[in-house]
């Protein structure tokens, strides 16, 4: 078998599965390049996203403001969100080395970002319900006191945005998805950030041209916004967490490398282990055989396929698996 050939990301401590179980990795860390820069702005997005939910709880309670406390509120929905991608970054670095996952840890922000994608459709659902509502049964609104609340809000979600932005290298080879935790944290701020957009809109068109209407227009036009960012990020993770090909460009790739020289894929499977890591198993037949080594190493340059298992048949059945 062949030695470990690519760093770990994330060292851990504790110990390592024989080298035979797995020629590409001597562990089973299969956590993201960028996991501990991701795992830290997520912890920072966390702390401000806190105070800033605190003070406006403060400011409603001392000023008897309503529009302040709505605003605490929904912020504390985001704490809770990047709590939970903040908890899963946490949660599989803890258990990158535990024995207990056959594959690794990588795939705990892929559940993250699913549960986030269910949060998200929920909030659309609440803000086209409350939207509708408000469109049938108009209320006043005091355009002068939501403006600058709704602006700062964006503002805060803005410093927000960009903390969470992936970094240049974070999609890598054959894996156009990068960090899903990541992005379903960035998603929902983005989101966010959009339907805070369309307000300060509806609410200036609202002041300016008497649209009473504007409003709640704008509000029900971010909830379709939103329930489409929800349905492509439930798709992306349920792809990644029932183990849906991720690339059938990559998978193209290992088969015309291993069927060289006249050999035969008779089986092969490839799914995802964590954001920039690979899994393929696959059988081969040729006749003669050659050793499974020489097709592990025709293999072994290809960035993101970090583990790999071949099973050798000759030309009557008979075999051996490396």
């Amino acid at each position: 078998m062949l030695s470990a050939a690519r760093p770990d990301p994330i060292a851990f401590t504790g110990r390592e599965p024989p080298r035979e179980l797995d020629g590409f990795r001597s562990n089973r860390t299969y956590l993201g390049a960028d996991h501990r820069r991701n795992e830290r702005r997520t912890w920072i997005v966390v702390a401000i996203c806190a105070v800033t939910c605190a003070a406006q709880l403060a400011g409603g309670t001392l000023f008897h403001s309503m529009a302040l406390t709505a605003s605490g509120l929904h912020m504390a929905a985001h704490v809770a969100v990047l709590l939970t991608a903040a908890g899963a970054y946490w949660l599989a670095r803890r258990l990158a080395g535990d024995a207990r996952f056959a594959f690794g840890a990588g795939k705990v922000g892929y559940l993250a970002g699913f549960a986030n994608a269910v949060v998200l459709v929920i909030t659309a659902v609440t803000i086209a319900v409350e939207s509708i509502e408000r469109l049938l049964t108009p209320e006043v609104v005091d355009f002068g006191a939501a403006i600058p609340l709704a602006g700062a809000g964006l503002v805060v979600t803005l410093i927000c945005v960009w903390l969470l932005r992936p970094s240049r290298s974070a999609k890598a080879h054959h894996d156009p998805e990068g960090d899903l935790n990541l992005s379903a944290a960035h998603l929902h701020l983005t989101a966010d950030a959009i339907i805070s957009a369309l307000s300060i809109a509806g609410l200036a068109a609202g002041q300016a041209l008497g649209w009473g209407f504007a409003d709640p227009l704008m509000g029900l036009i971010g909830a379709g916004l939103v329930a489409q960012f929800a349905y492509s990020l439930i798709r992306r993770a349920g792809a990644a967490l029932l183990d849906v090909n991720p690339s059938p460009v990559l998978t193209e790739e290992i088969r015309t490398r291993l069927e060289a020289a006249g050999a035969r894929v008779l089986d092969l499977h490839l799914w995802r282990l964590g954001p920039g890591h690979h899994a393929a198993v696959a059988v081969v037949t040729a006749d003669p055989p050659a050793p499974a080594e020489t097709y592990r190493a025709r293999l072994e340059d290809i960035p993101g396929l970090s583990h790999l298992t071949i099973e050798v048949r000759g030309g009557g059945g008979h075999g051996h698996v490396c």
